[in-house]
């Protein structure tokens, strides 16, 4: 029988974590998790992180991939929310080129319709005086018809061109661990936090679960930060109240001959006007996103619902009627939930597209609970949480404004295009002249007609904490979602190259298919309605 690596590690490893006092414990492993860790790794903290699940396993690996200012919330009087966007979507545009990149979004004008051009024009302009410049300009209807042939052509007036970004955002977060490890941090998946321990009033550890082996152990620490997203409640006292919202926002993936677009196209949904995207991603296109009350079961991965399917799969008909997009030209779904603070309760709530998308810190002694927040955010976010911590300390914290990621290797690849490098090196930063090596033994070919590299999964088997494989088709990779029914064609050369890394025998690996099948077929494939 062979070995599981990672198994292996993990049981030599959570013994030892119950040695020490950390002065920070950080529970979830999305972006907000990963924020916080890495700017408590840089400024020296002992520190330790734990995902019940996989890194970026909730929201932050299916959000709709946008780094962006949130333009609308400038008509909702949130001015320092998309001022802090705007300028760390800057930020994140100039530190991690390739892995944030720069978009043009157009949108399209109709006689009688809104917004028109003068009223986005001048939003606009307040979002470009935010970002310090500007970035739009208005096209007529004749240049629009060379621009985007294939948008609805009847009472067009003209569109909006704006400009902001586009990631990827399971990759984000893994970016964000690399550099926090590599200033002494450790971060865990398949760890649960079981509860909270407390001594005189005041939190001062954890109990958790090894998920994958079973073992149980008390962790110690001067601090905790919680940053679960939508469970972000559950460890808190039950006297506290409830105060989150859960809203899901689902997508659709198509290929991208089936609606080619060279831009972002954002316009209003005709049945409720809420603003809908149509934009490239990584060689396909996303259809997205919707907003609603998620009611379901939040251990259960979010999936699409028929309504949903229908809703978007309308948005397509109406701005792009000679496409004639249908359900059967649909690649992948994917469905995230918002853990958005609810500014009312029960029957008093409005429209989930109405609620406020600012974040909250709820604080008790020992530990800081941060609630909502925006993956564009998340570094201004995770210093506050910091501050919080720190206060409780007594050690000061200040956002000094270094950056977050350390500059990539200028290391020549042979065989590379220059956009493939500048991918590699965004998605993967320091870690670049290990994946060269590889790169060495295995060659540039790409996994099907994706932009993923052979390499890149041999890569996150060996270096990045696979735990199952989903992990490895949806997280560190995204080929389970570009590639035709989860990238079922390419399982056989899949296992050829990862098993031997995983360490997983056959009786695993036959295991891990049938429960990846499984759980793509239920959650990002089409509902069962439409089969």
């Amino acid at each position: 029988m062979s070995l599981d690596w990672n198994a292996a590690w993990r049981r030599q490893v959570l013994p030892t974590l119950a040695d020490e006092t950390w002065d920070l414990i950080v529970i979830g492993g999305g972006i907000s998790g990963a924020g916080i860790l890495r700017e408590a790794a840089r400024r020296g903290w002992r520190c330790l992180l734990l995902e019940q699940r996989d890194f970026a396993w909730g929201t932050s690996s299916r959000s709709s991939k946008m780094v962006h200012g949130g333009l609308r919330y400038i008509a909702k009087g949130q001015w320092r929310l998309t001022r802090d966007s705007v300028h760390e979507r800057q930020r994140l545009l100039e530190e991690a080129p390739g892995l944030v990149e720069p978009m043009s979004f157009l949108m399209p004008h109709y006689r009688g319709g809104f917004p028109g051009p003068r009223v986005m024009g001048g939003l606009l302009t307040v979002y470009d005086a935010l970002a310090g410049r500007r970035s739009h300009r208005f096209y007529d209807a004749q240049q629009m018809r060379y621009l985007a042939p294939g948008v609805a052509q009847d009472d067009l007036l003209g569109g909006t061109c704006f400009v902001d970004a586009l990631t990827d955002d399971a990759r984000l977060v893994m970016r964000v661990l690399a550099e926090a490890r590599a200033d002494g941090a450790l971060a865990l998946n398949g760890v649960r936090v079981q509860q909270l321990l407390r001594e005189d009033g005041r939190v001062c550890g954890v109990q958790v679960e090894d998920c994958e082996g079973g073992a149980s152990l008390q962790l110690r620490c001067r601090t905790l930060a919680v940053a679960t997203g939508a469970w972000a409640e559950r460890l808190r006292p039950a006297s506290a109240g409830r105060q989150l919202r859960p809203l899901r926002g689902s997508h659709l993936l198509l290929p991208g001959w089936r609606l080619p677009v060279a831009q972002a196209f954002t316009f209003l949904h005709p049945r409720d006007r809420r603003p809908v995207f149509v934009f490239p991603w990584e060689g396909a296109t996303v259809v997205g996103t919707t907003d609603l009350d998620h009611r379901e079961d939040l251990d259960q991965s979010a999936s699409i619902s028929g309504e949903e399917l229908e809703y978007l799969l309308e948005a397509c008909t109406r701005q792009f009627p000679g496409a004639e997009v249908v359900a059967a030209d649909v690649l992948s779904t994917w469905s995230g939930v918002r853990p958005v603070v609810g500014s009312a309760s029960g029957e008093q709530q409005g429209k989930p597209s109405d609620e406020a998308r600012e974040h909250v810190l709820w604080q008790e002694p020992g530990c800081v609970t941060l609630a909502g927040g925006k993956l564009t955010t998340f570094r201004p976010q995770a210093i506050e949480v910091l501050k919080a911590c720190a206060a409780m300390l007594g050690r000061p914290v200040s956002d000094d404004g270094a950056p977050v990621f350390a500059a990539v290797p200028g290391l020549p690849i042979p065989g590379l295009s220059g956009r493939q490098w500048r991918r590699l090196a965004g998605r993967h930063g320091r870690d670049l002249p290990r994946l060269a090596q590889l790169l060495e033994q295995l060659g540039s070919d790409t996994v099907g007609g994706s932009d993923t590299l052979w390499a890149e999964l041999a890569f996150a088997c060996e270096a990045e904490m696979v735990l199952h494989l989903d992990d490895l088709l949806l997280r560190r990779t995204r080929i389970g979602l570009l590639l035709a029914r989860g990238a079922a064609d390419e399982l056989p050369a899949i296992r050829r190259l990862c098993q031997p890394r995983l360490g997983w025998d056959d009786e695993r690996w036959q295991e891990e298919q049938l429960r990846y099948r499984a759980l793509w077929q239920r959650h990002h494939g089409l509902p069962d309605a439409t089969h």
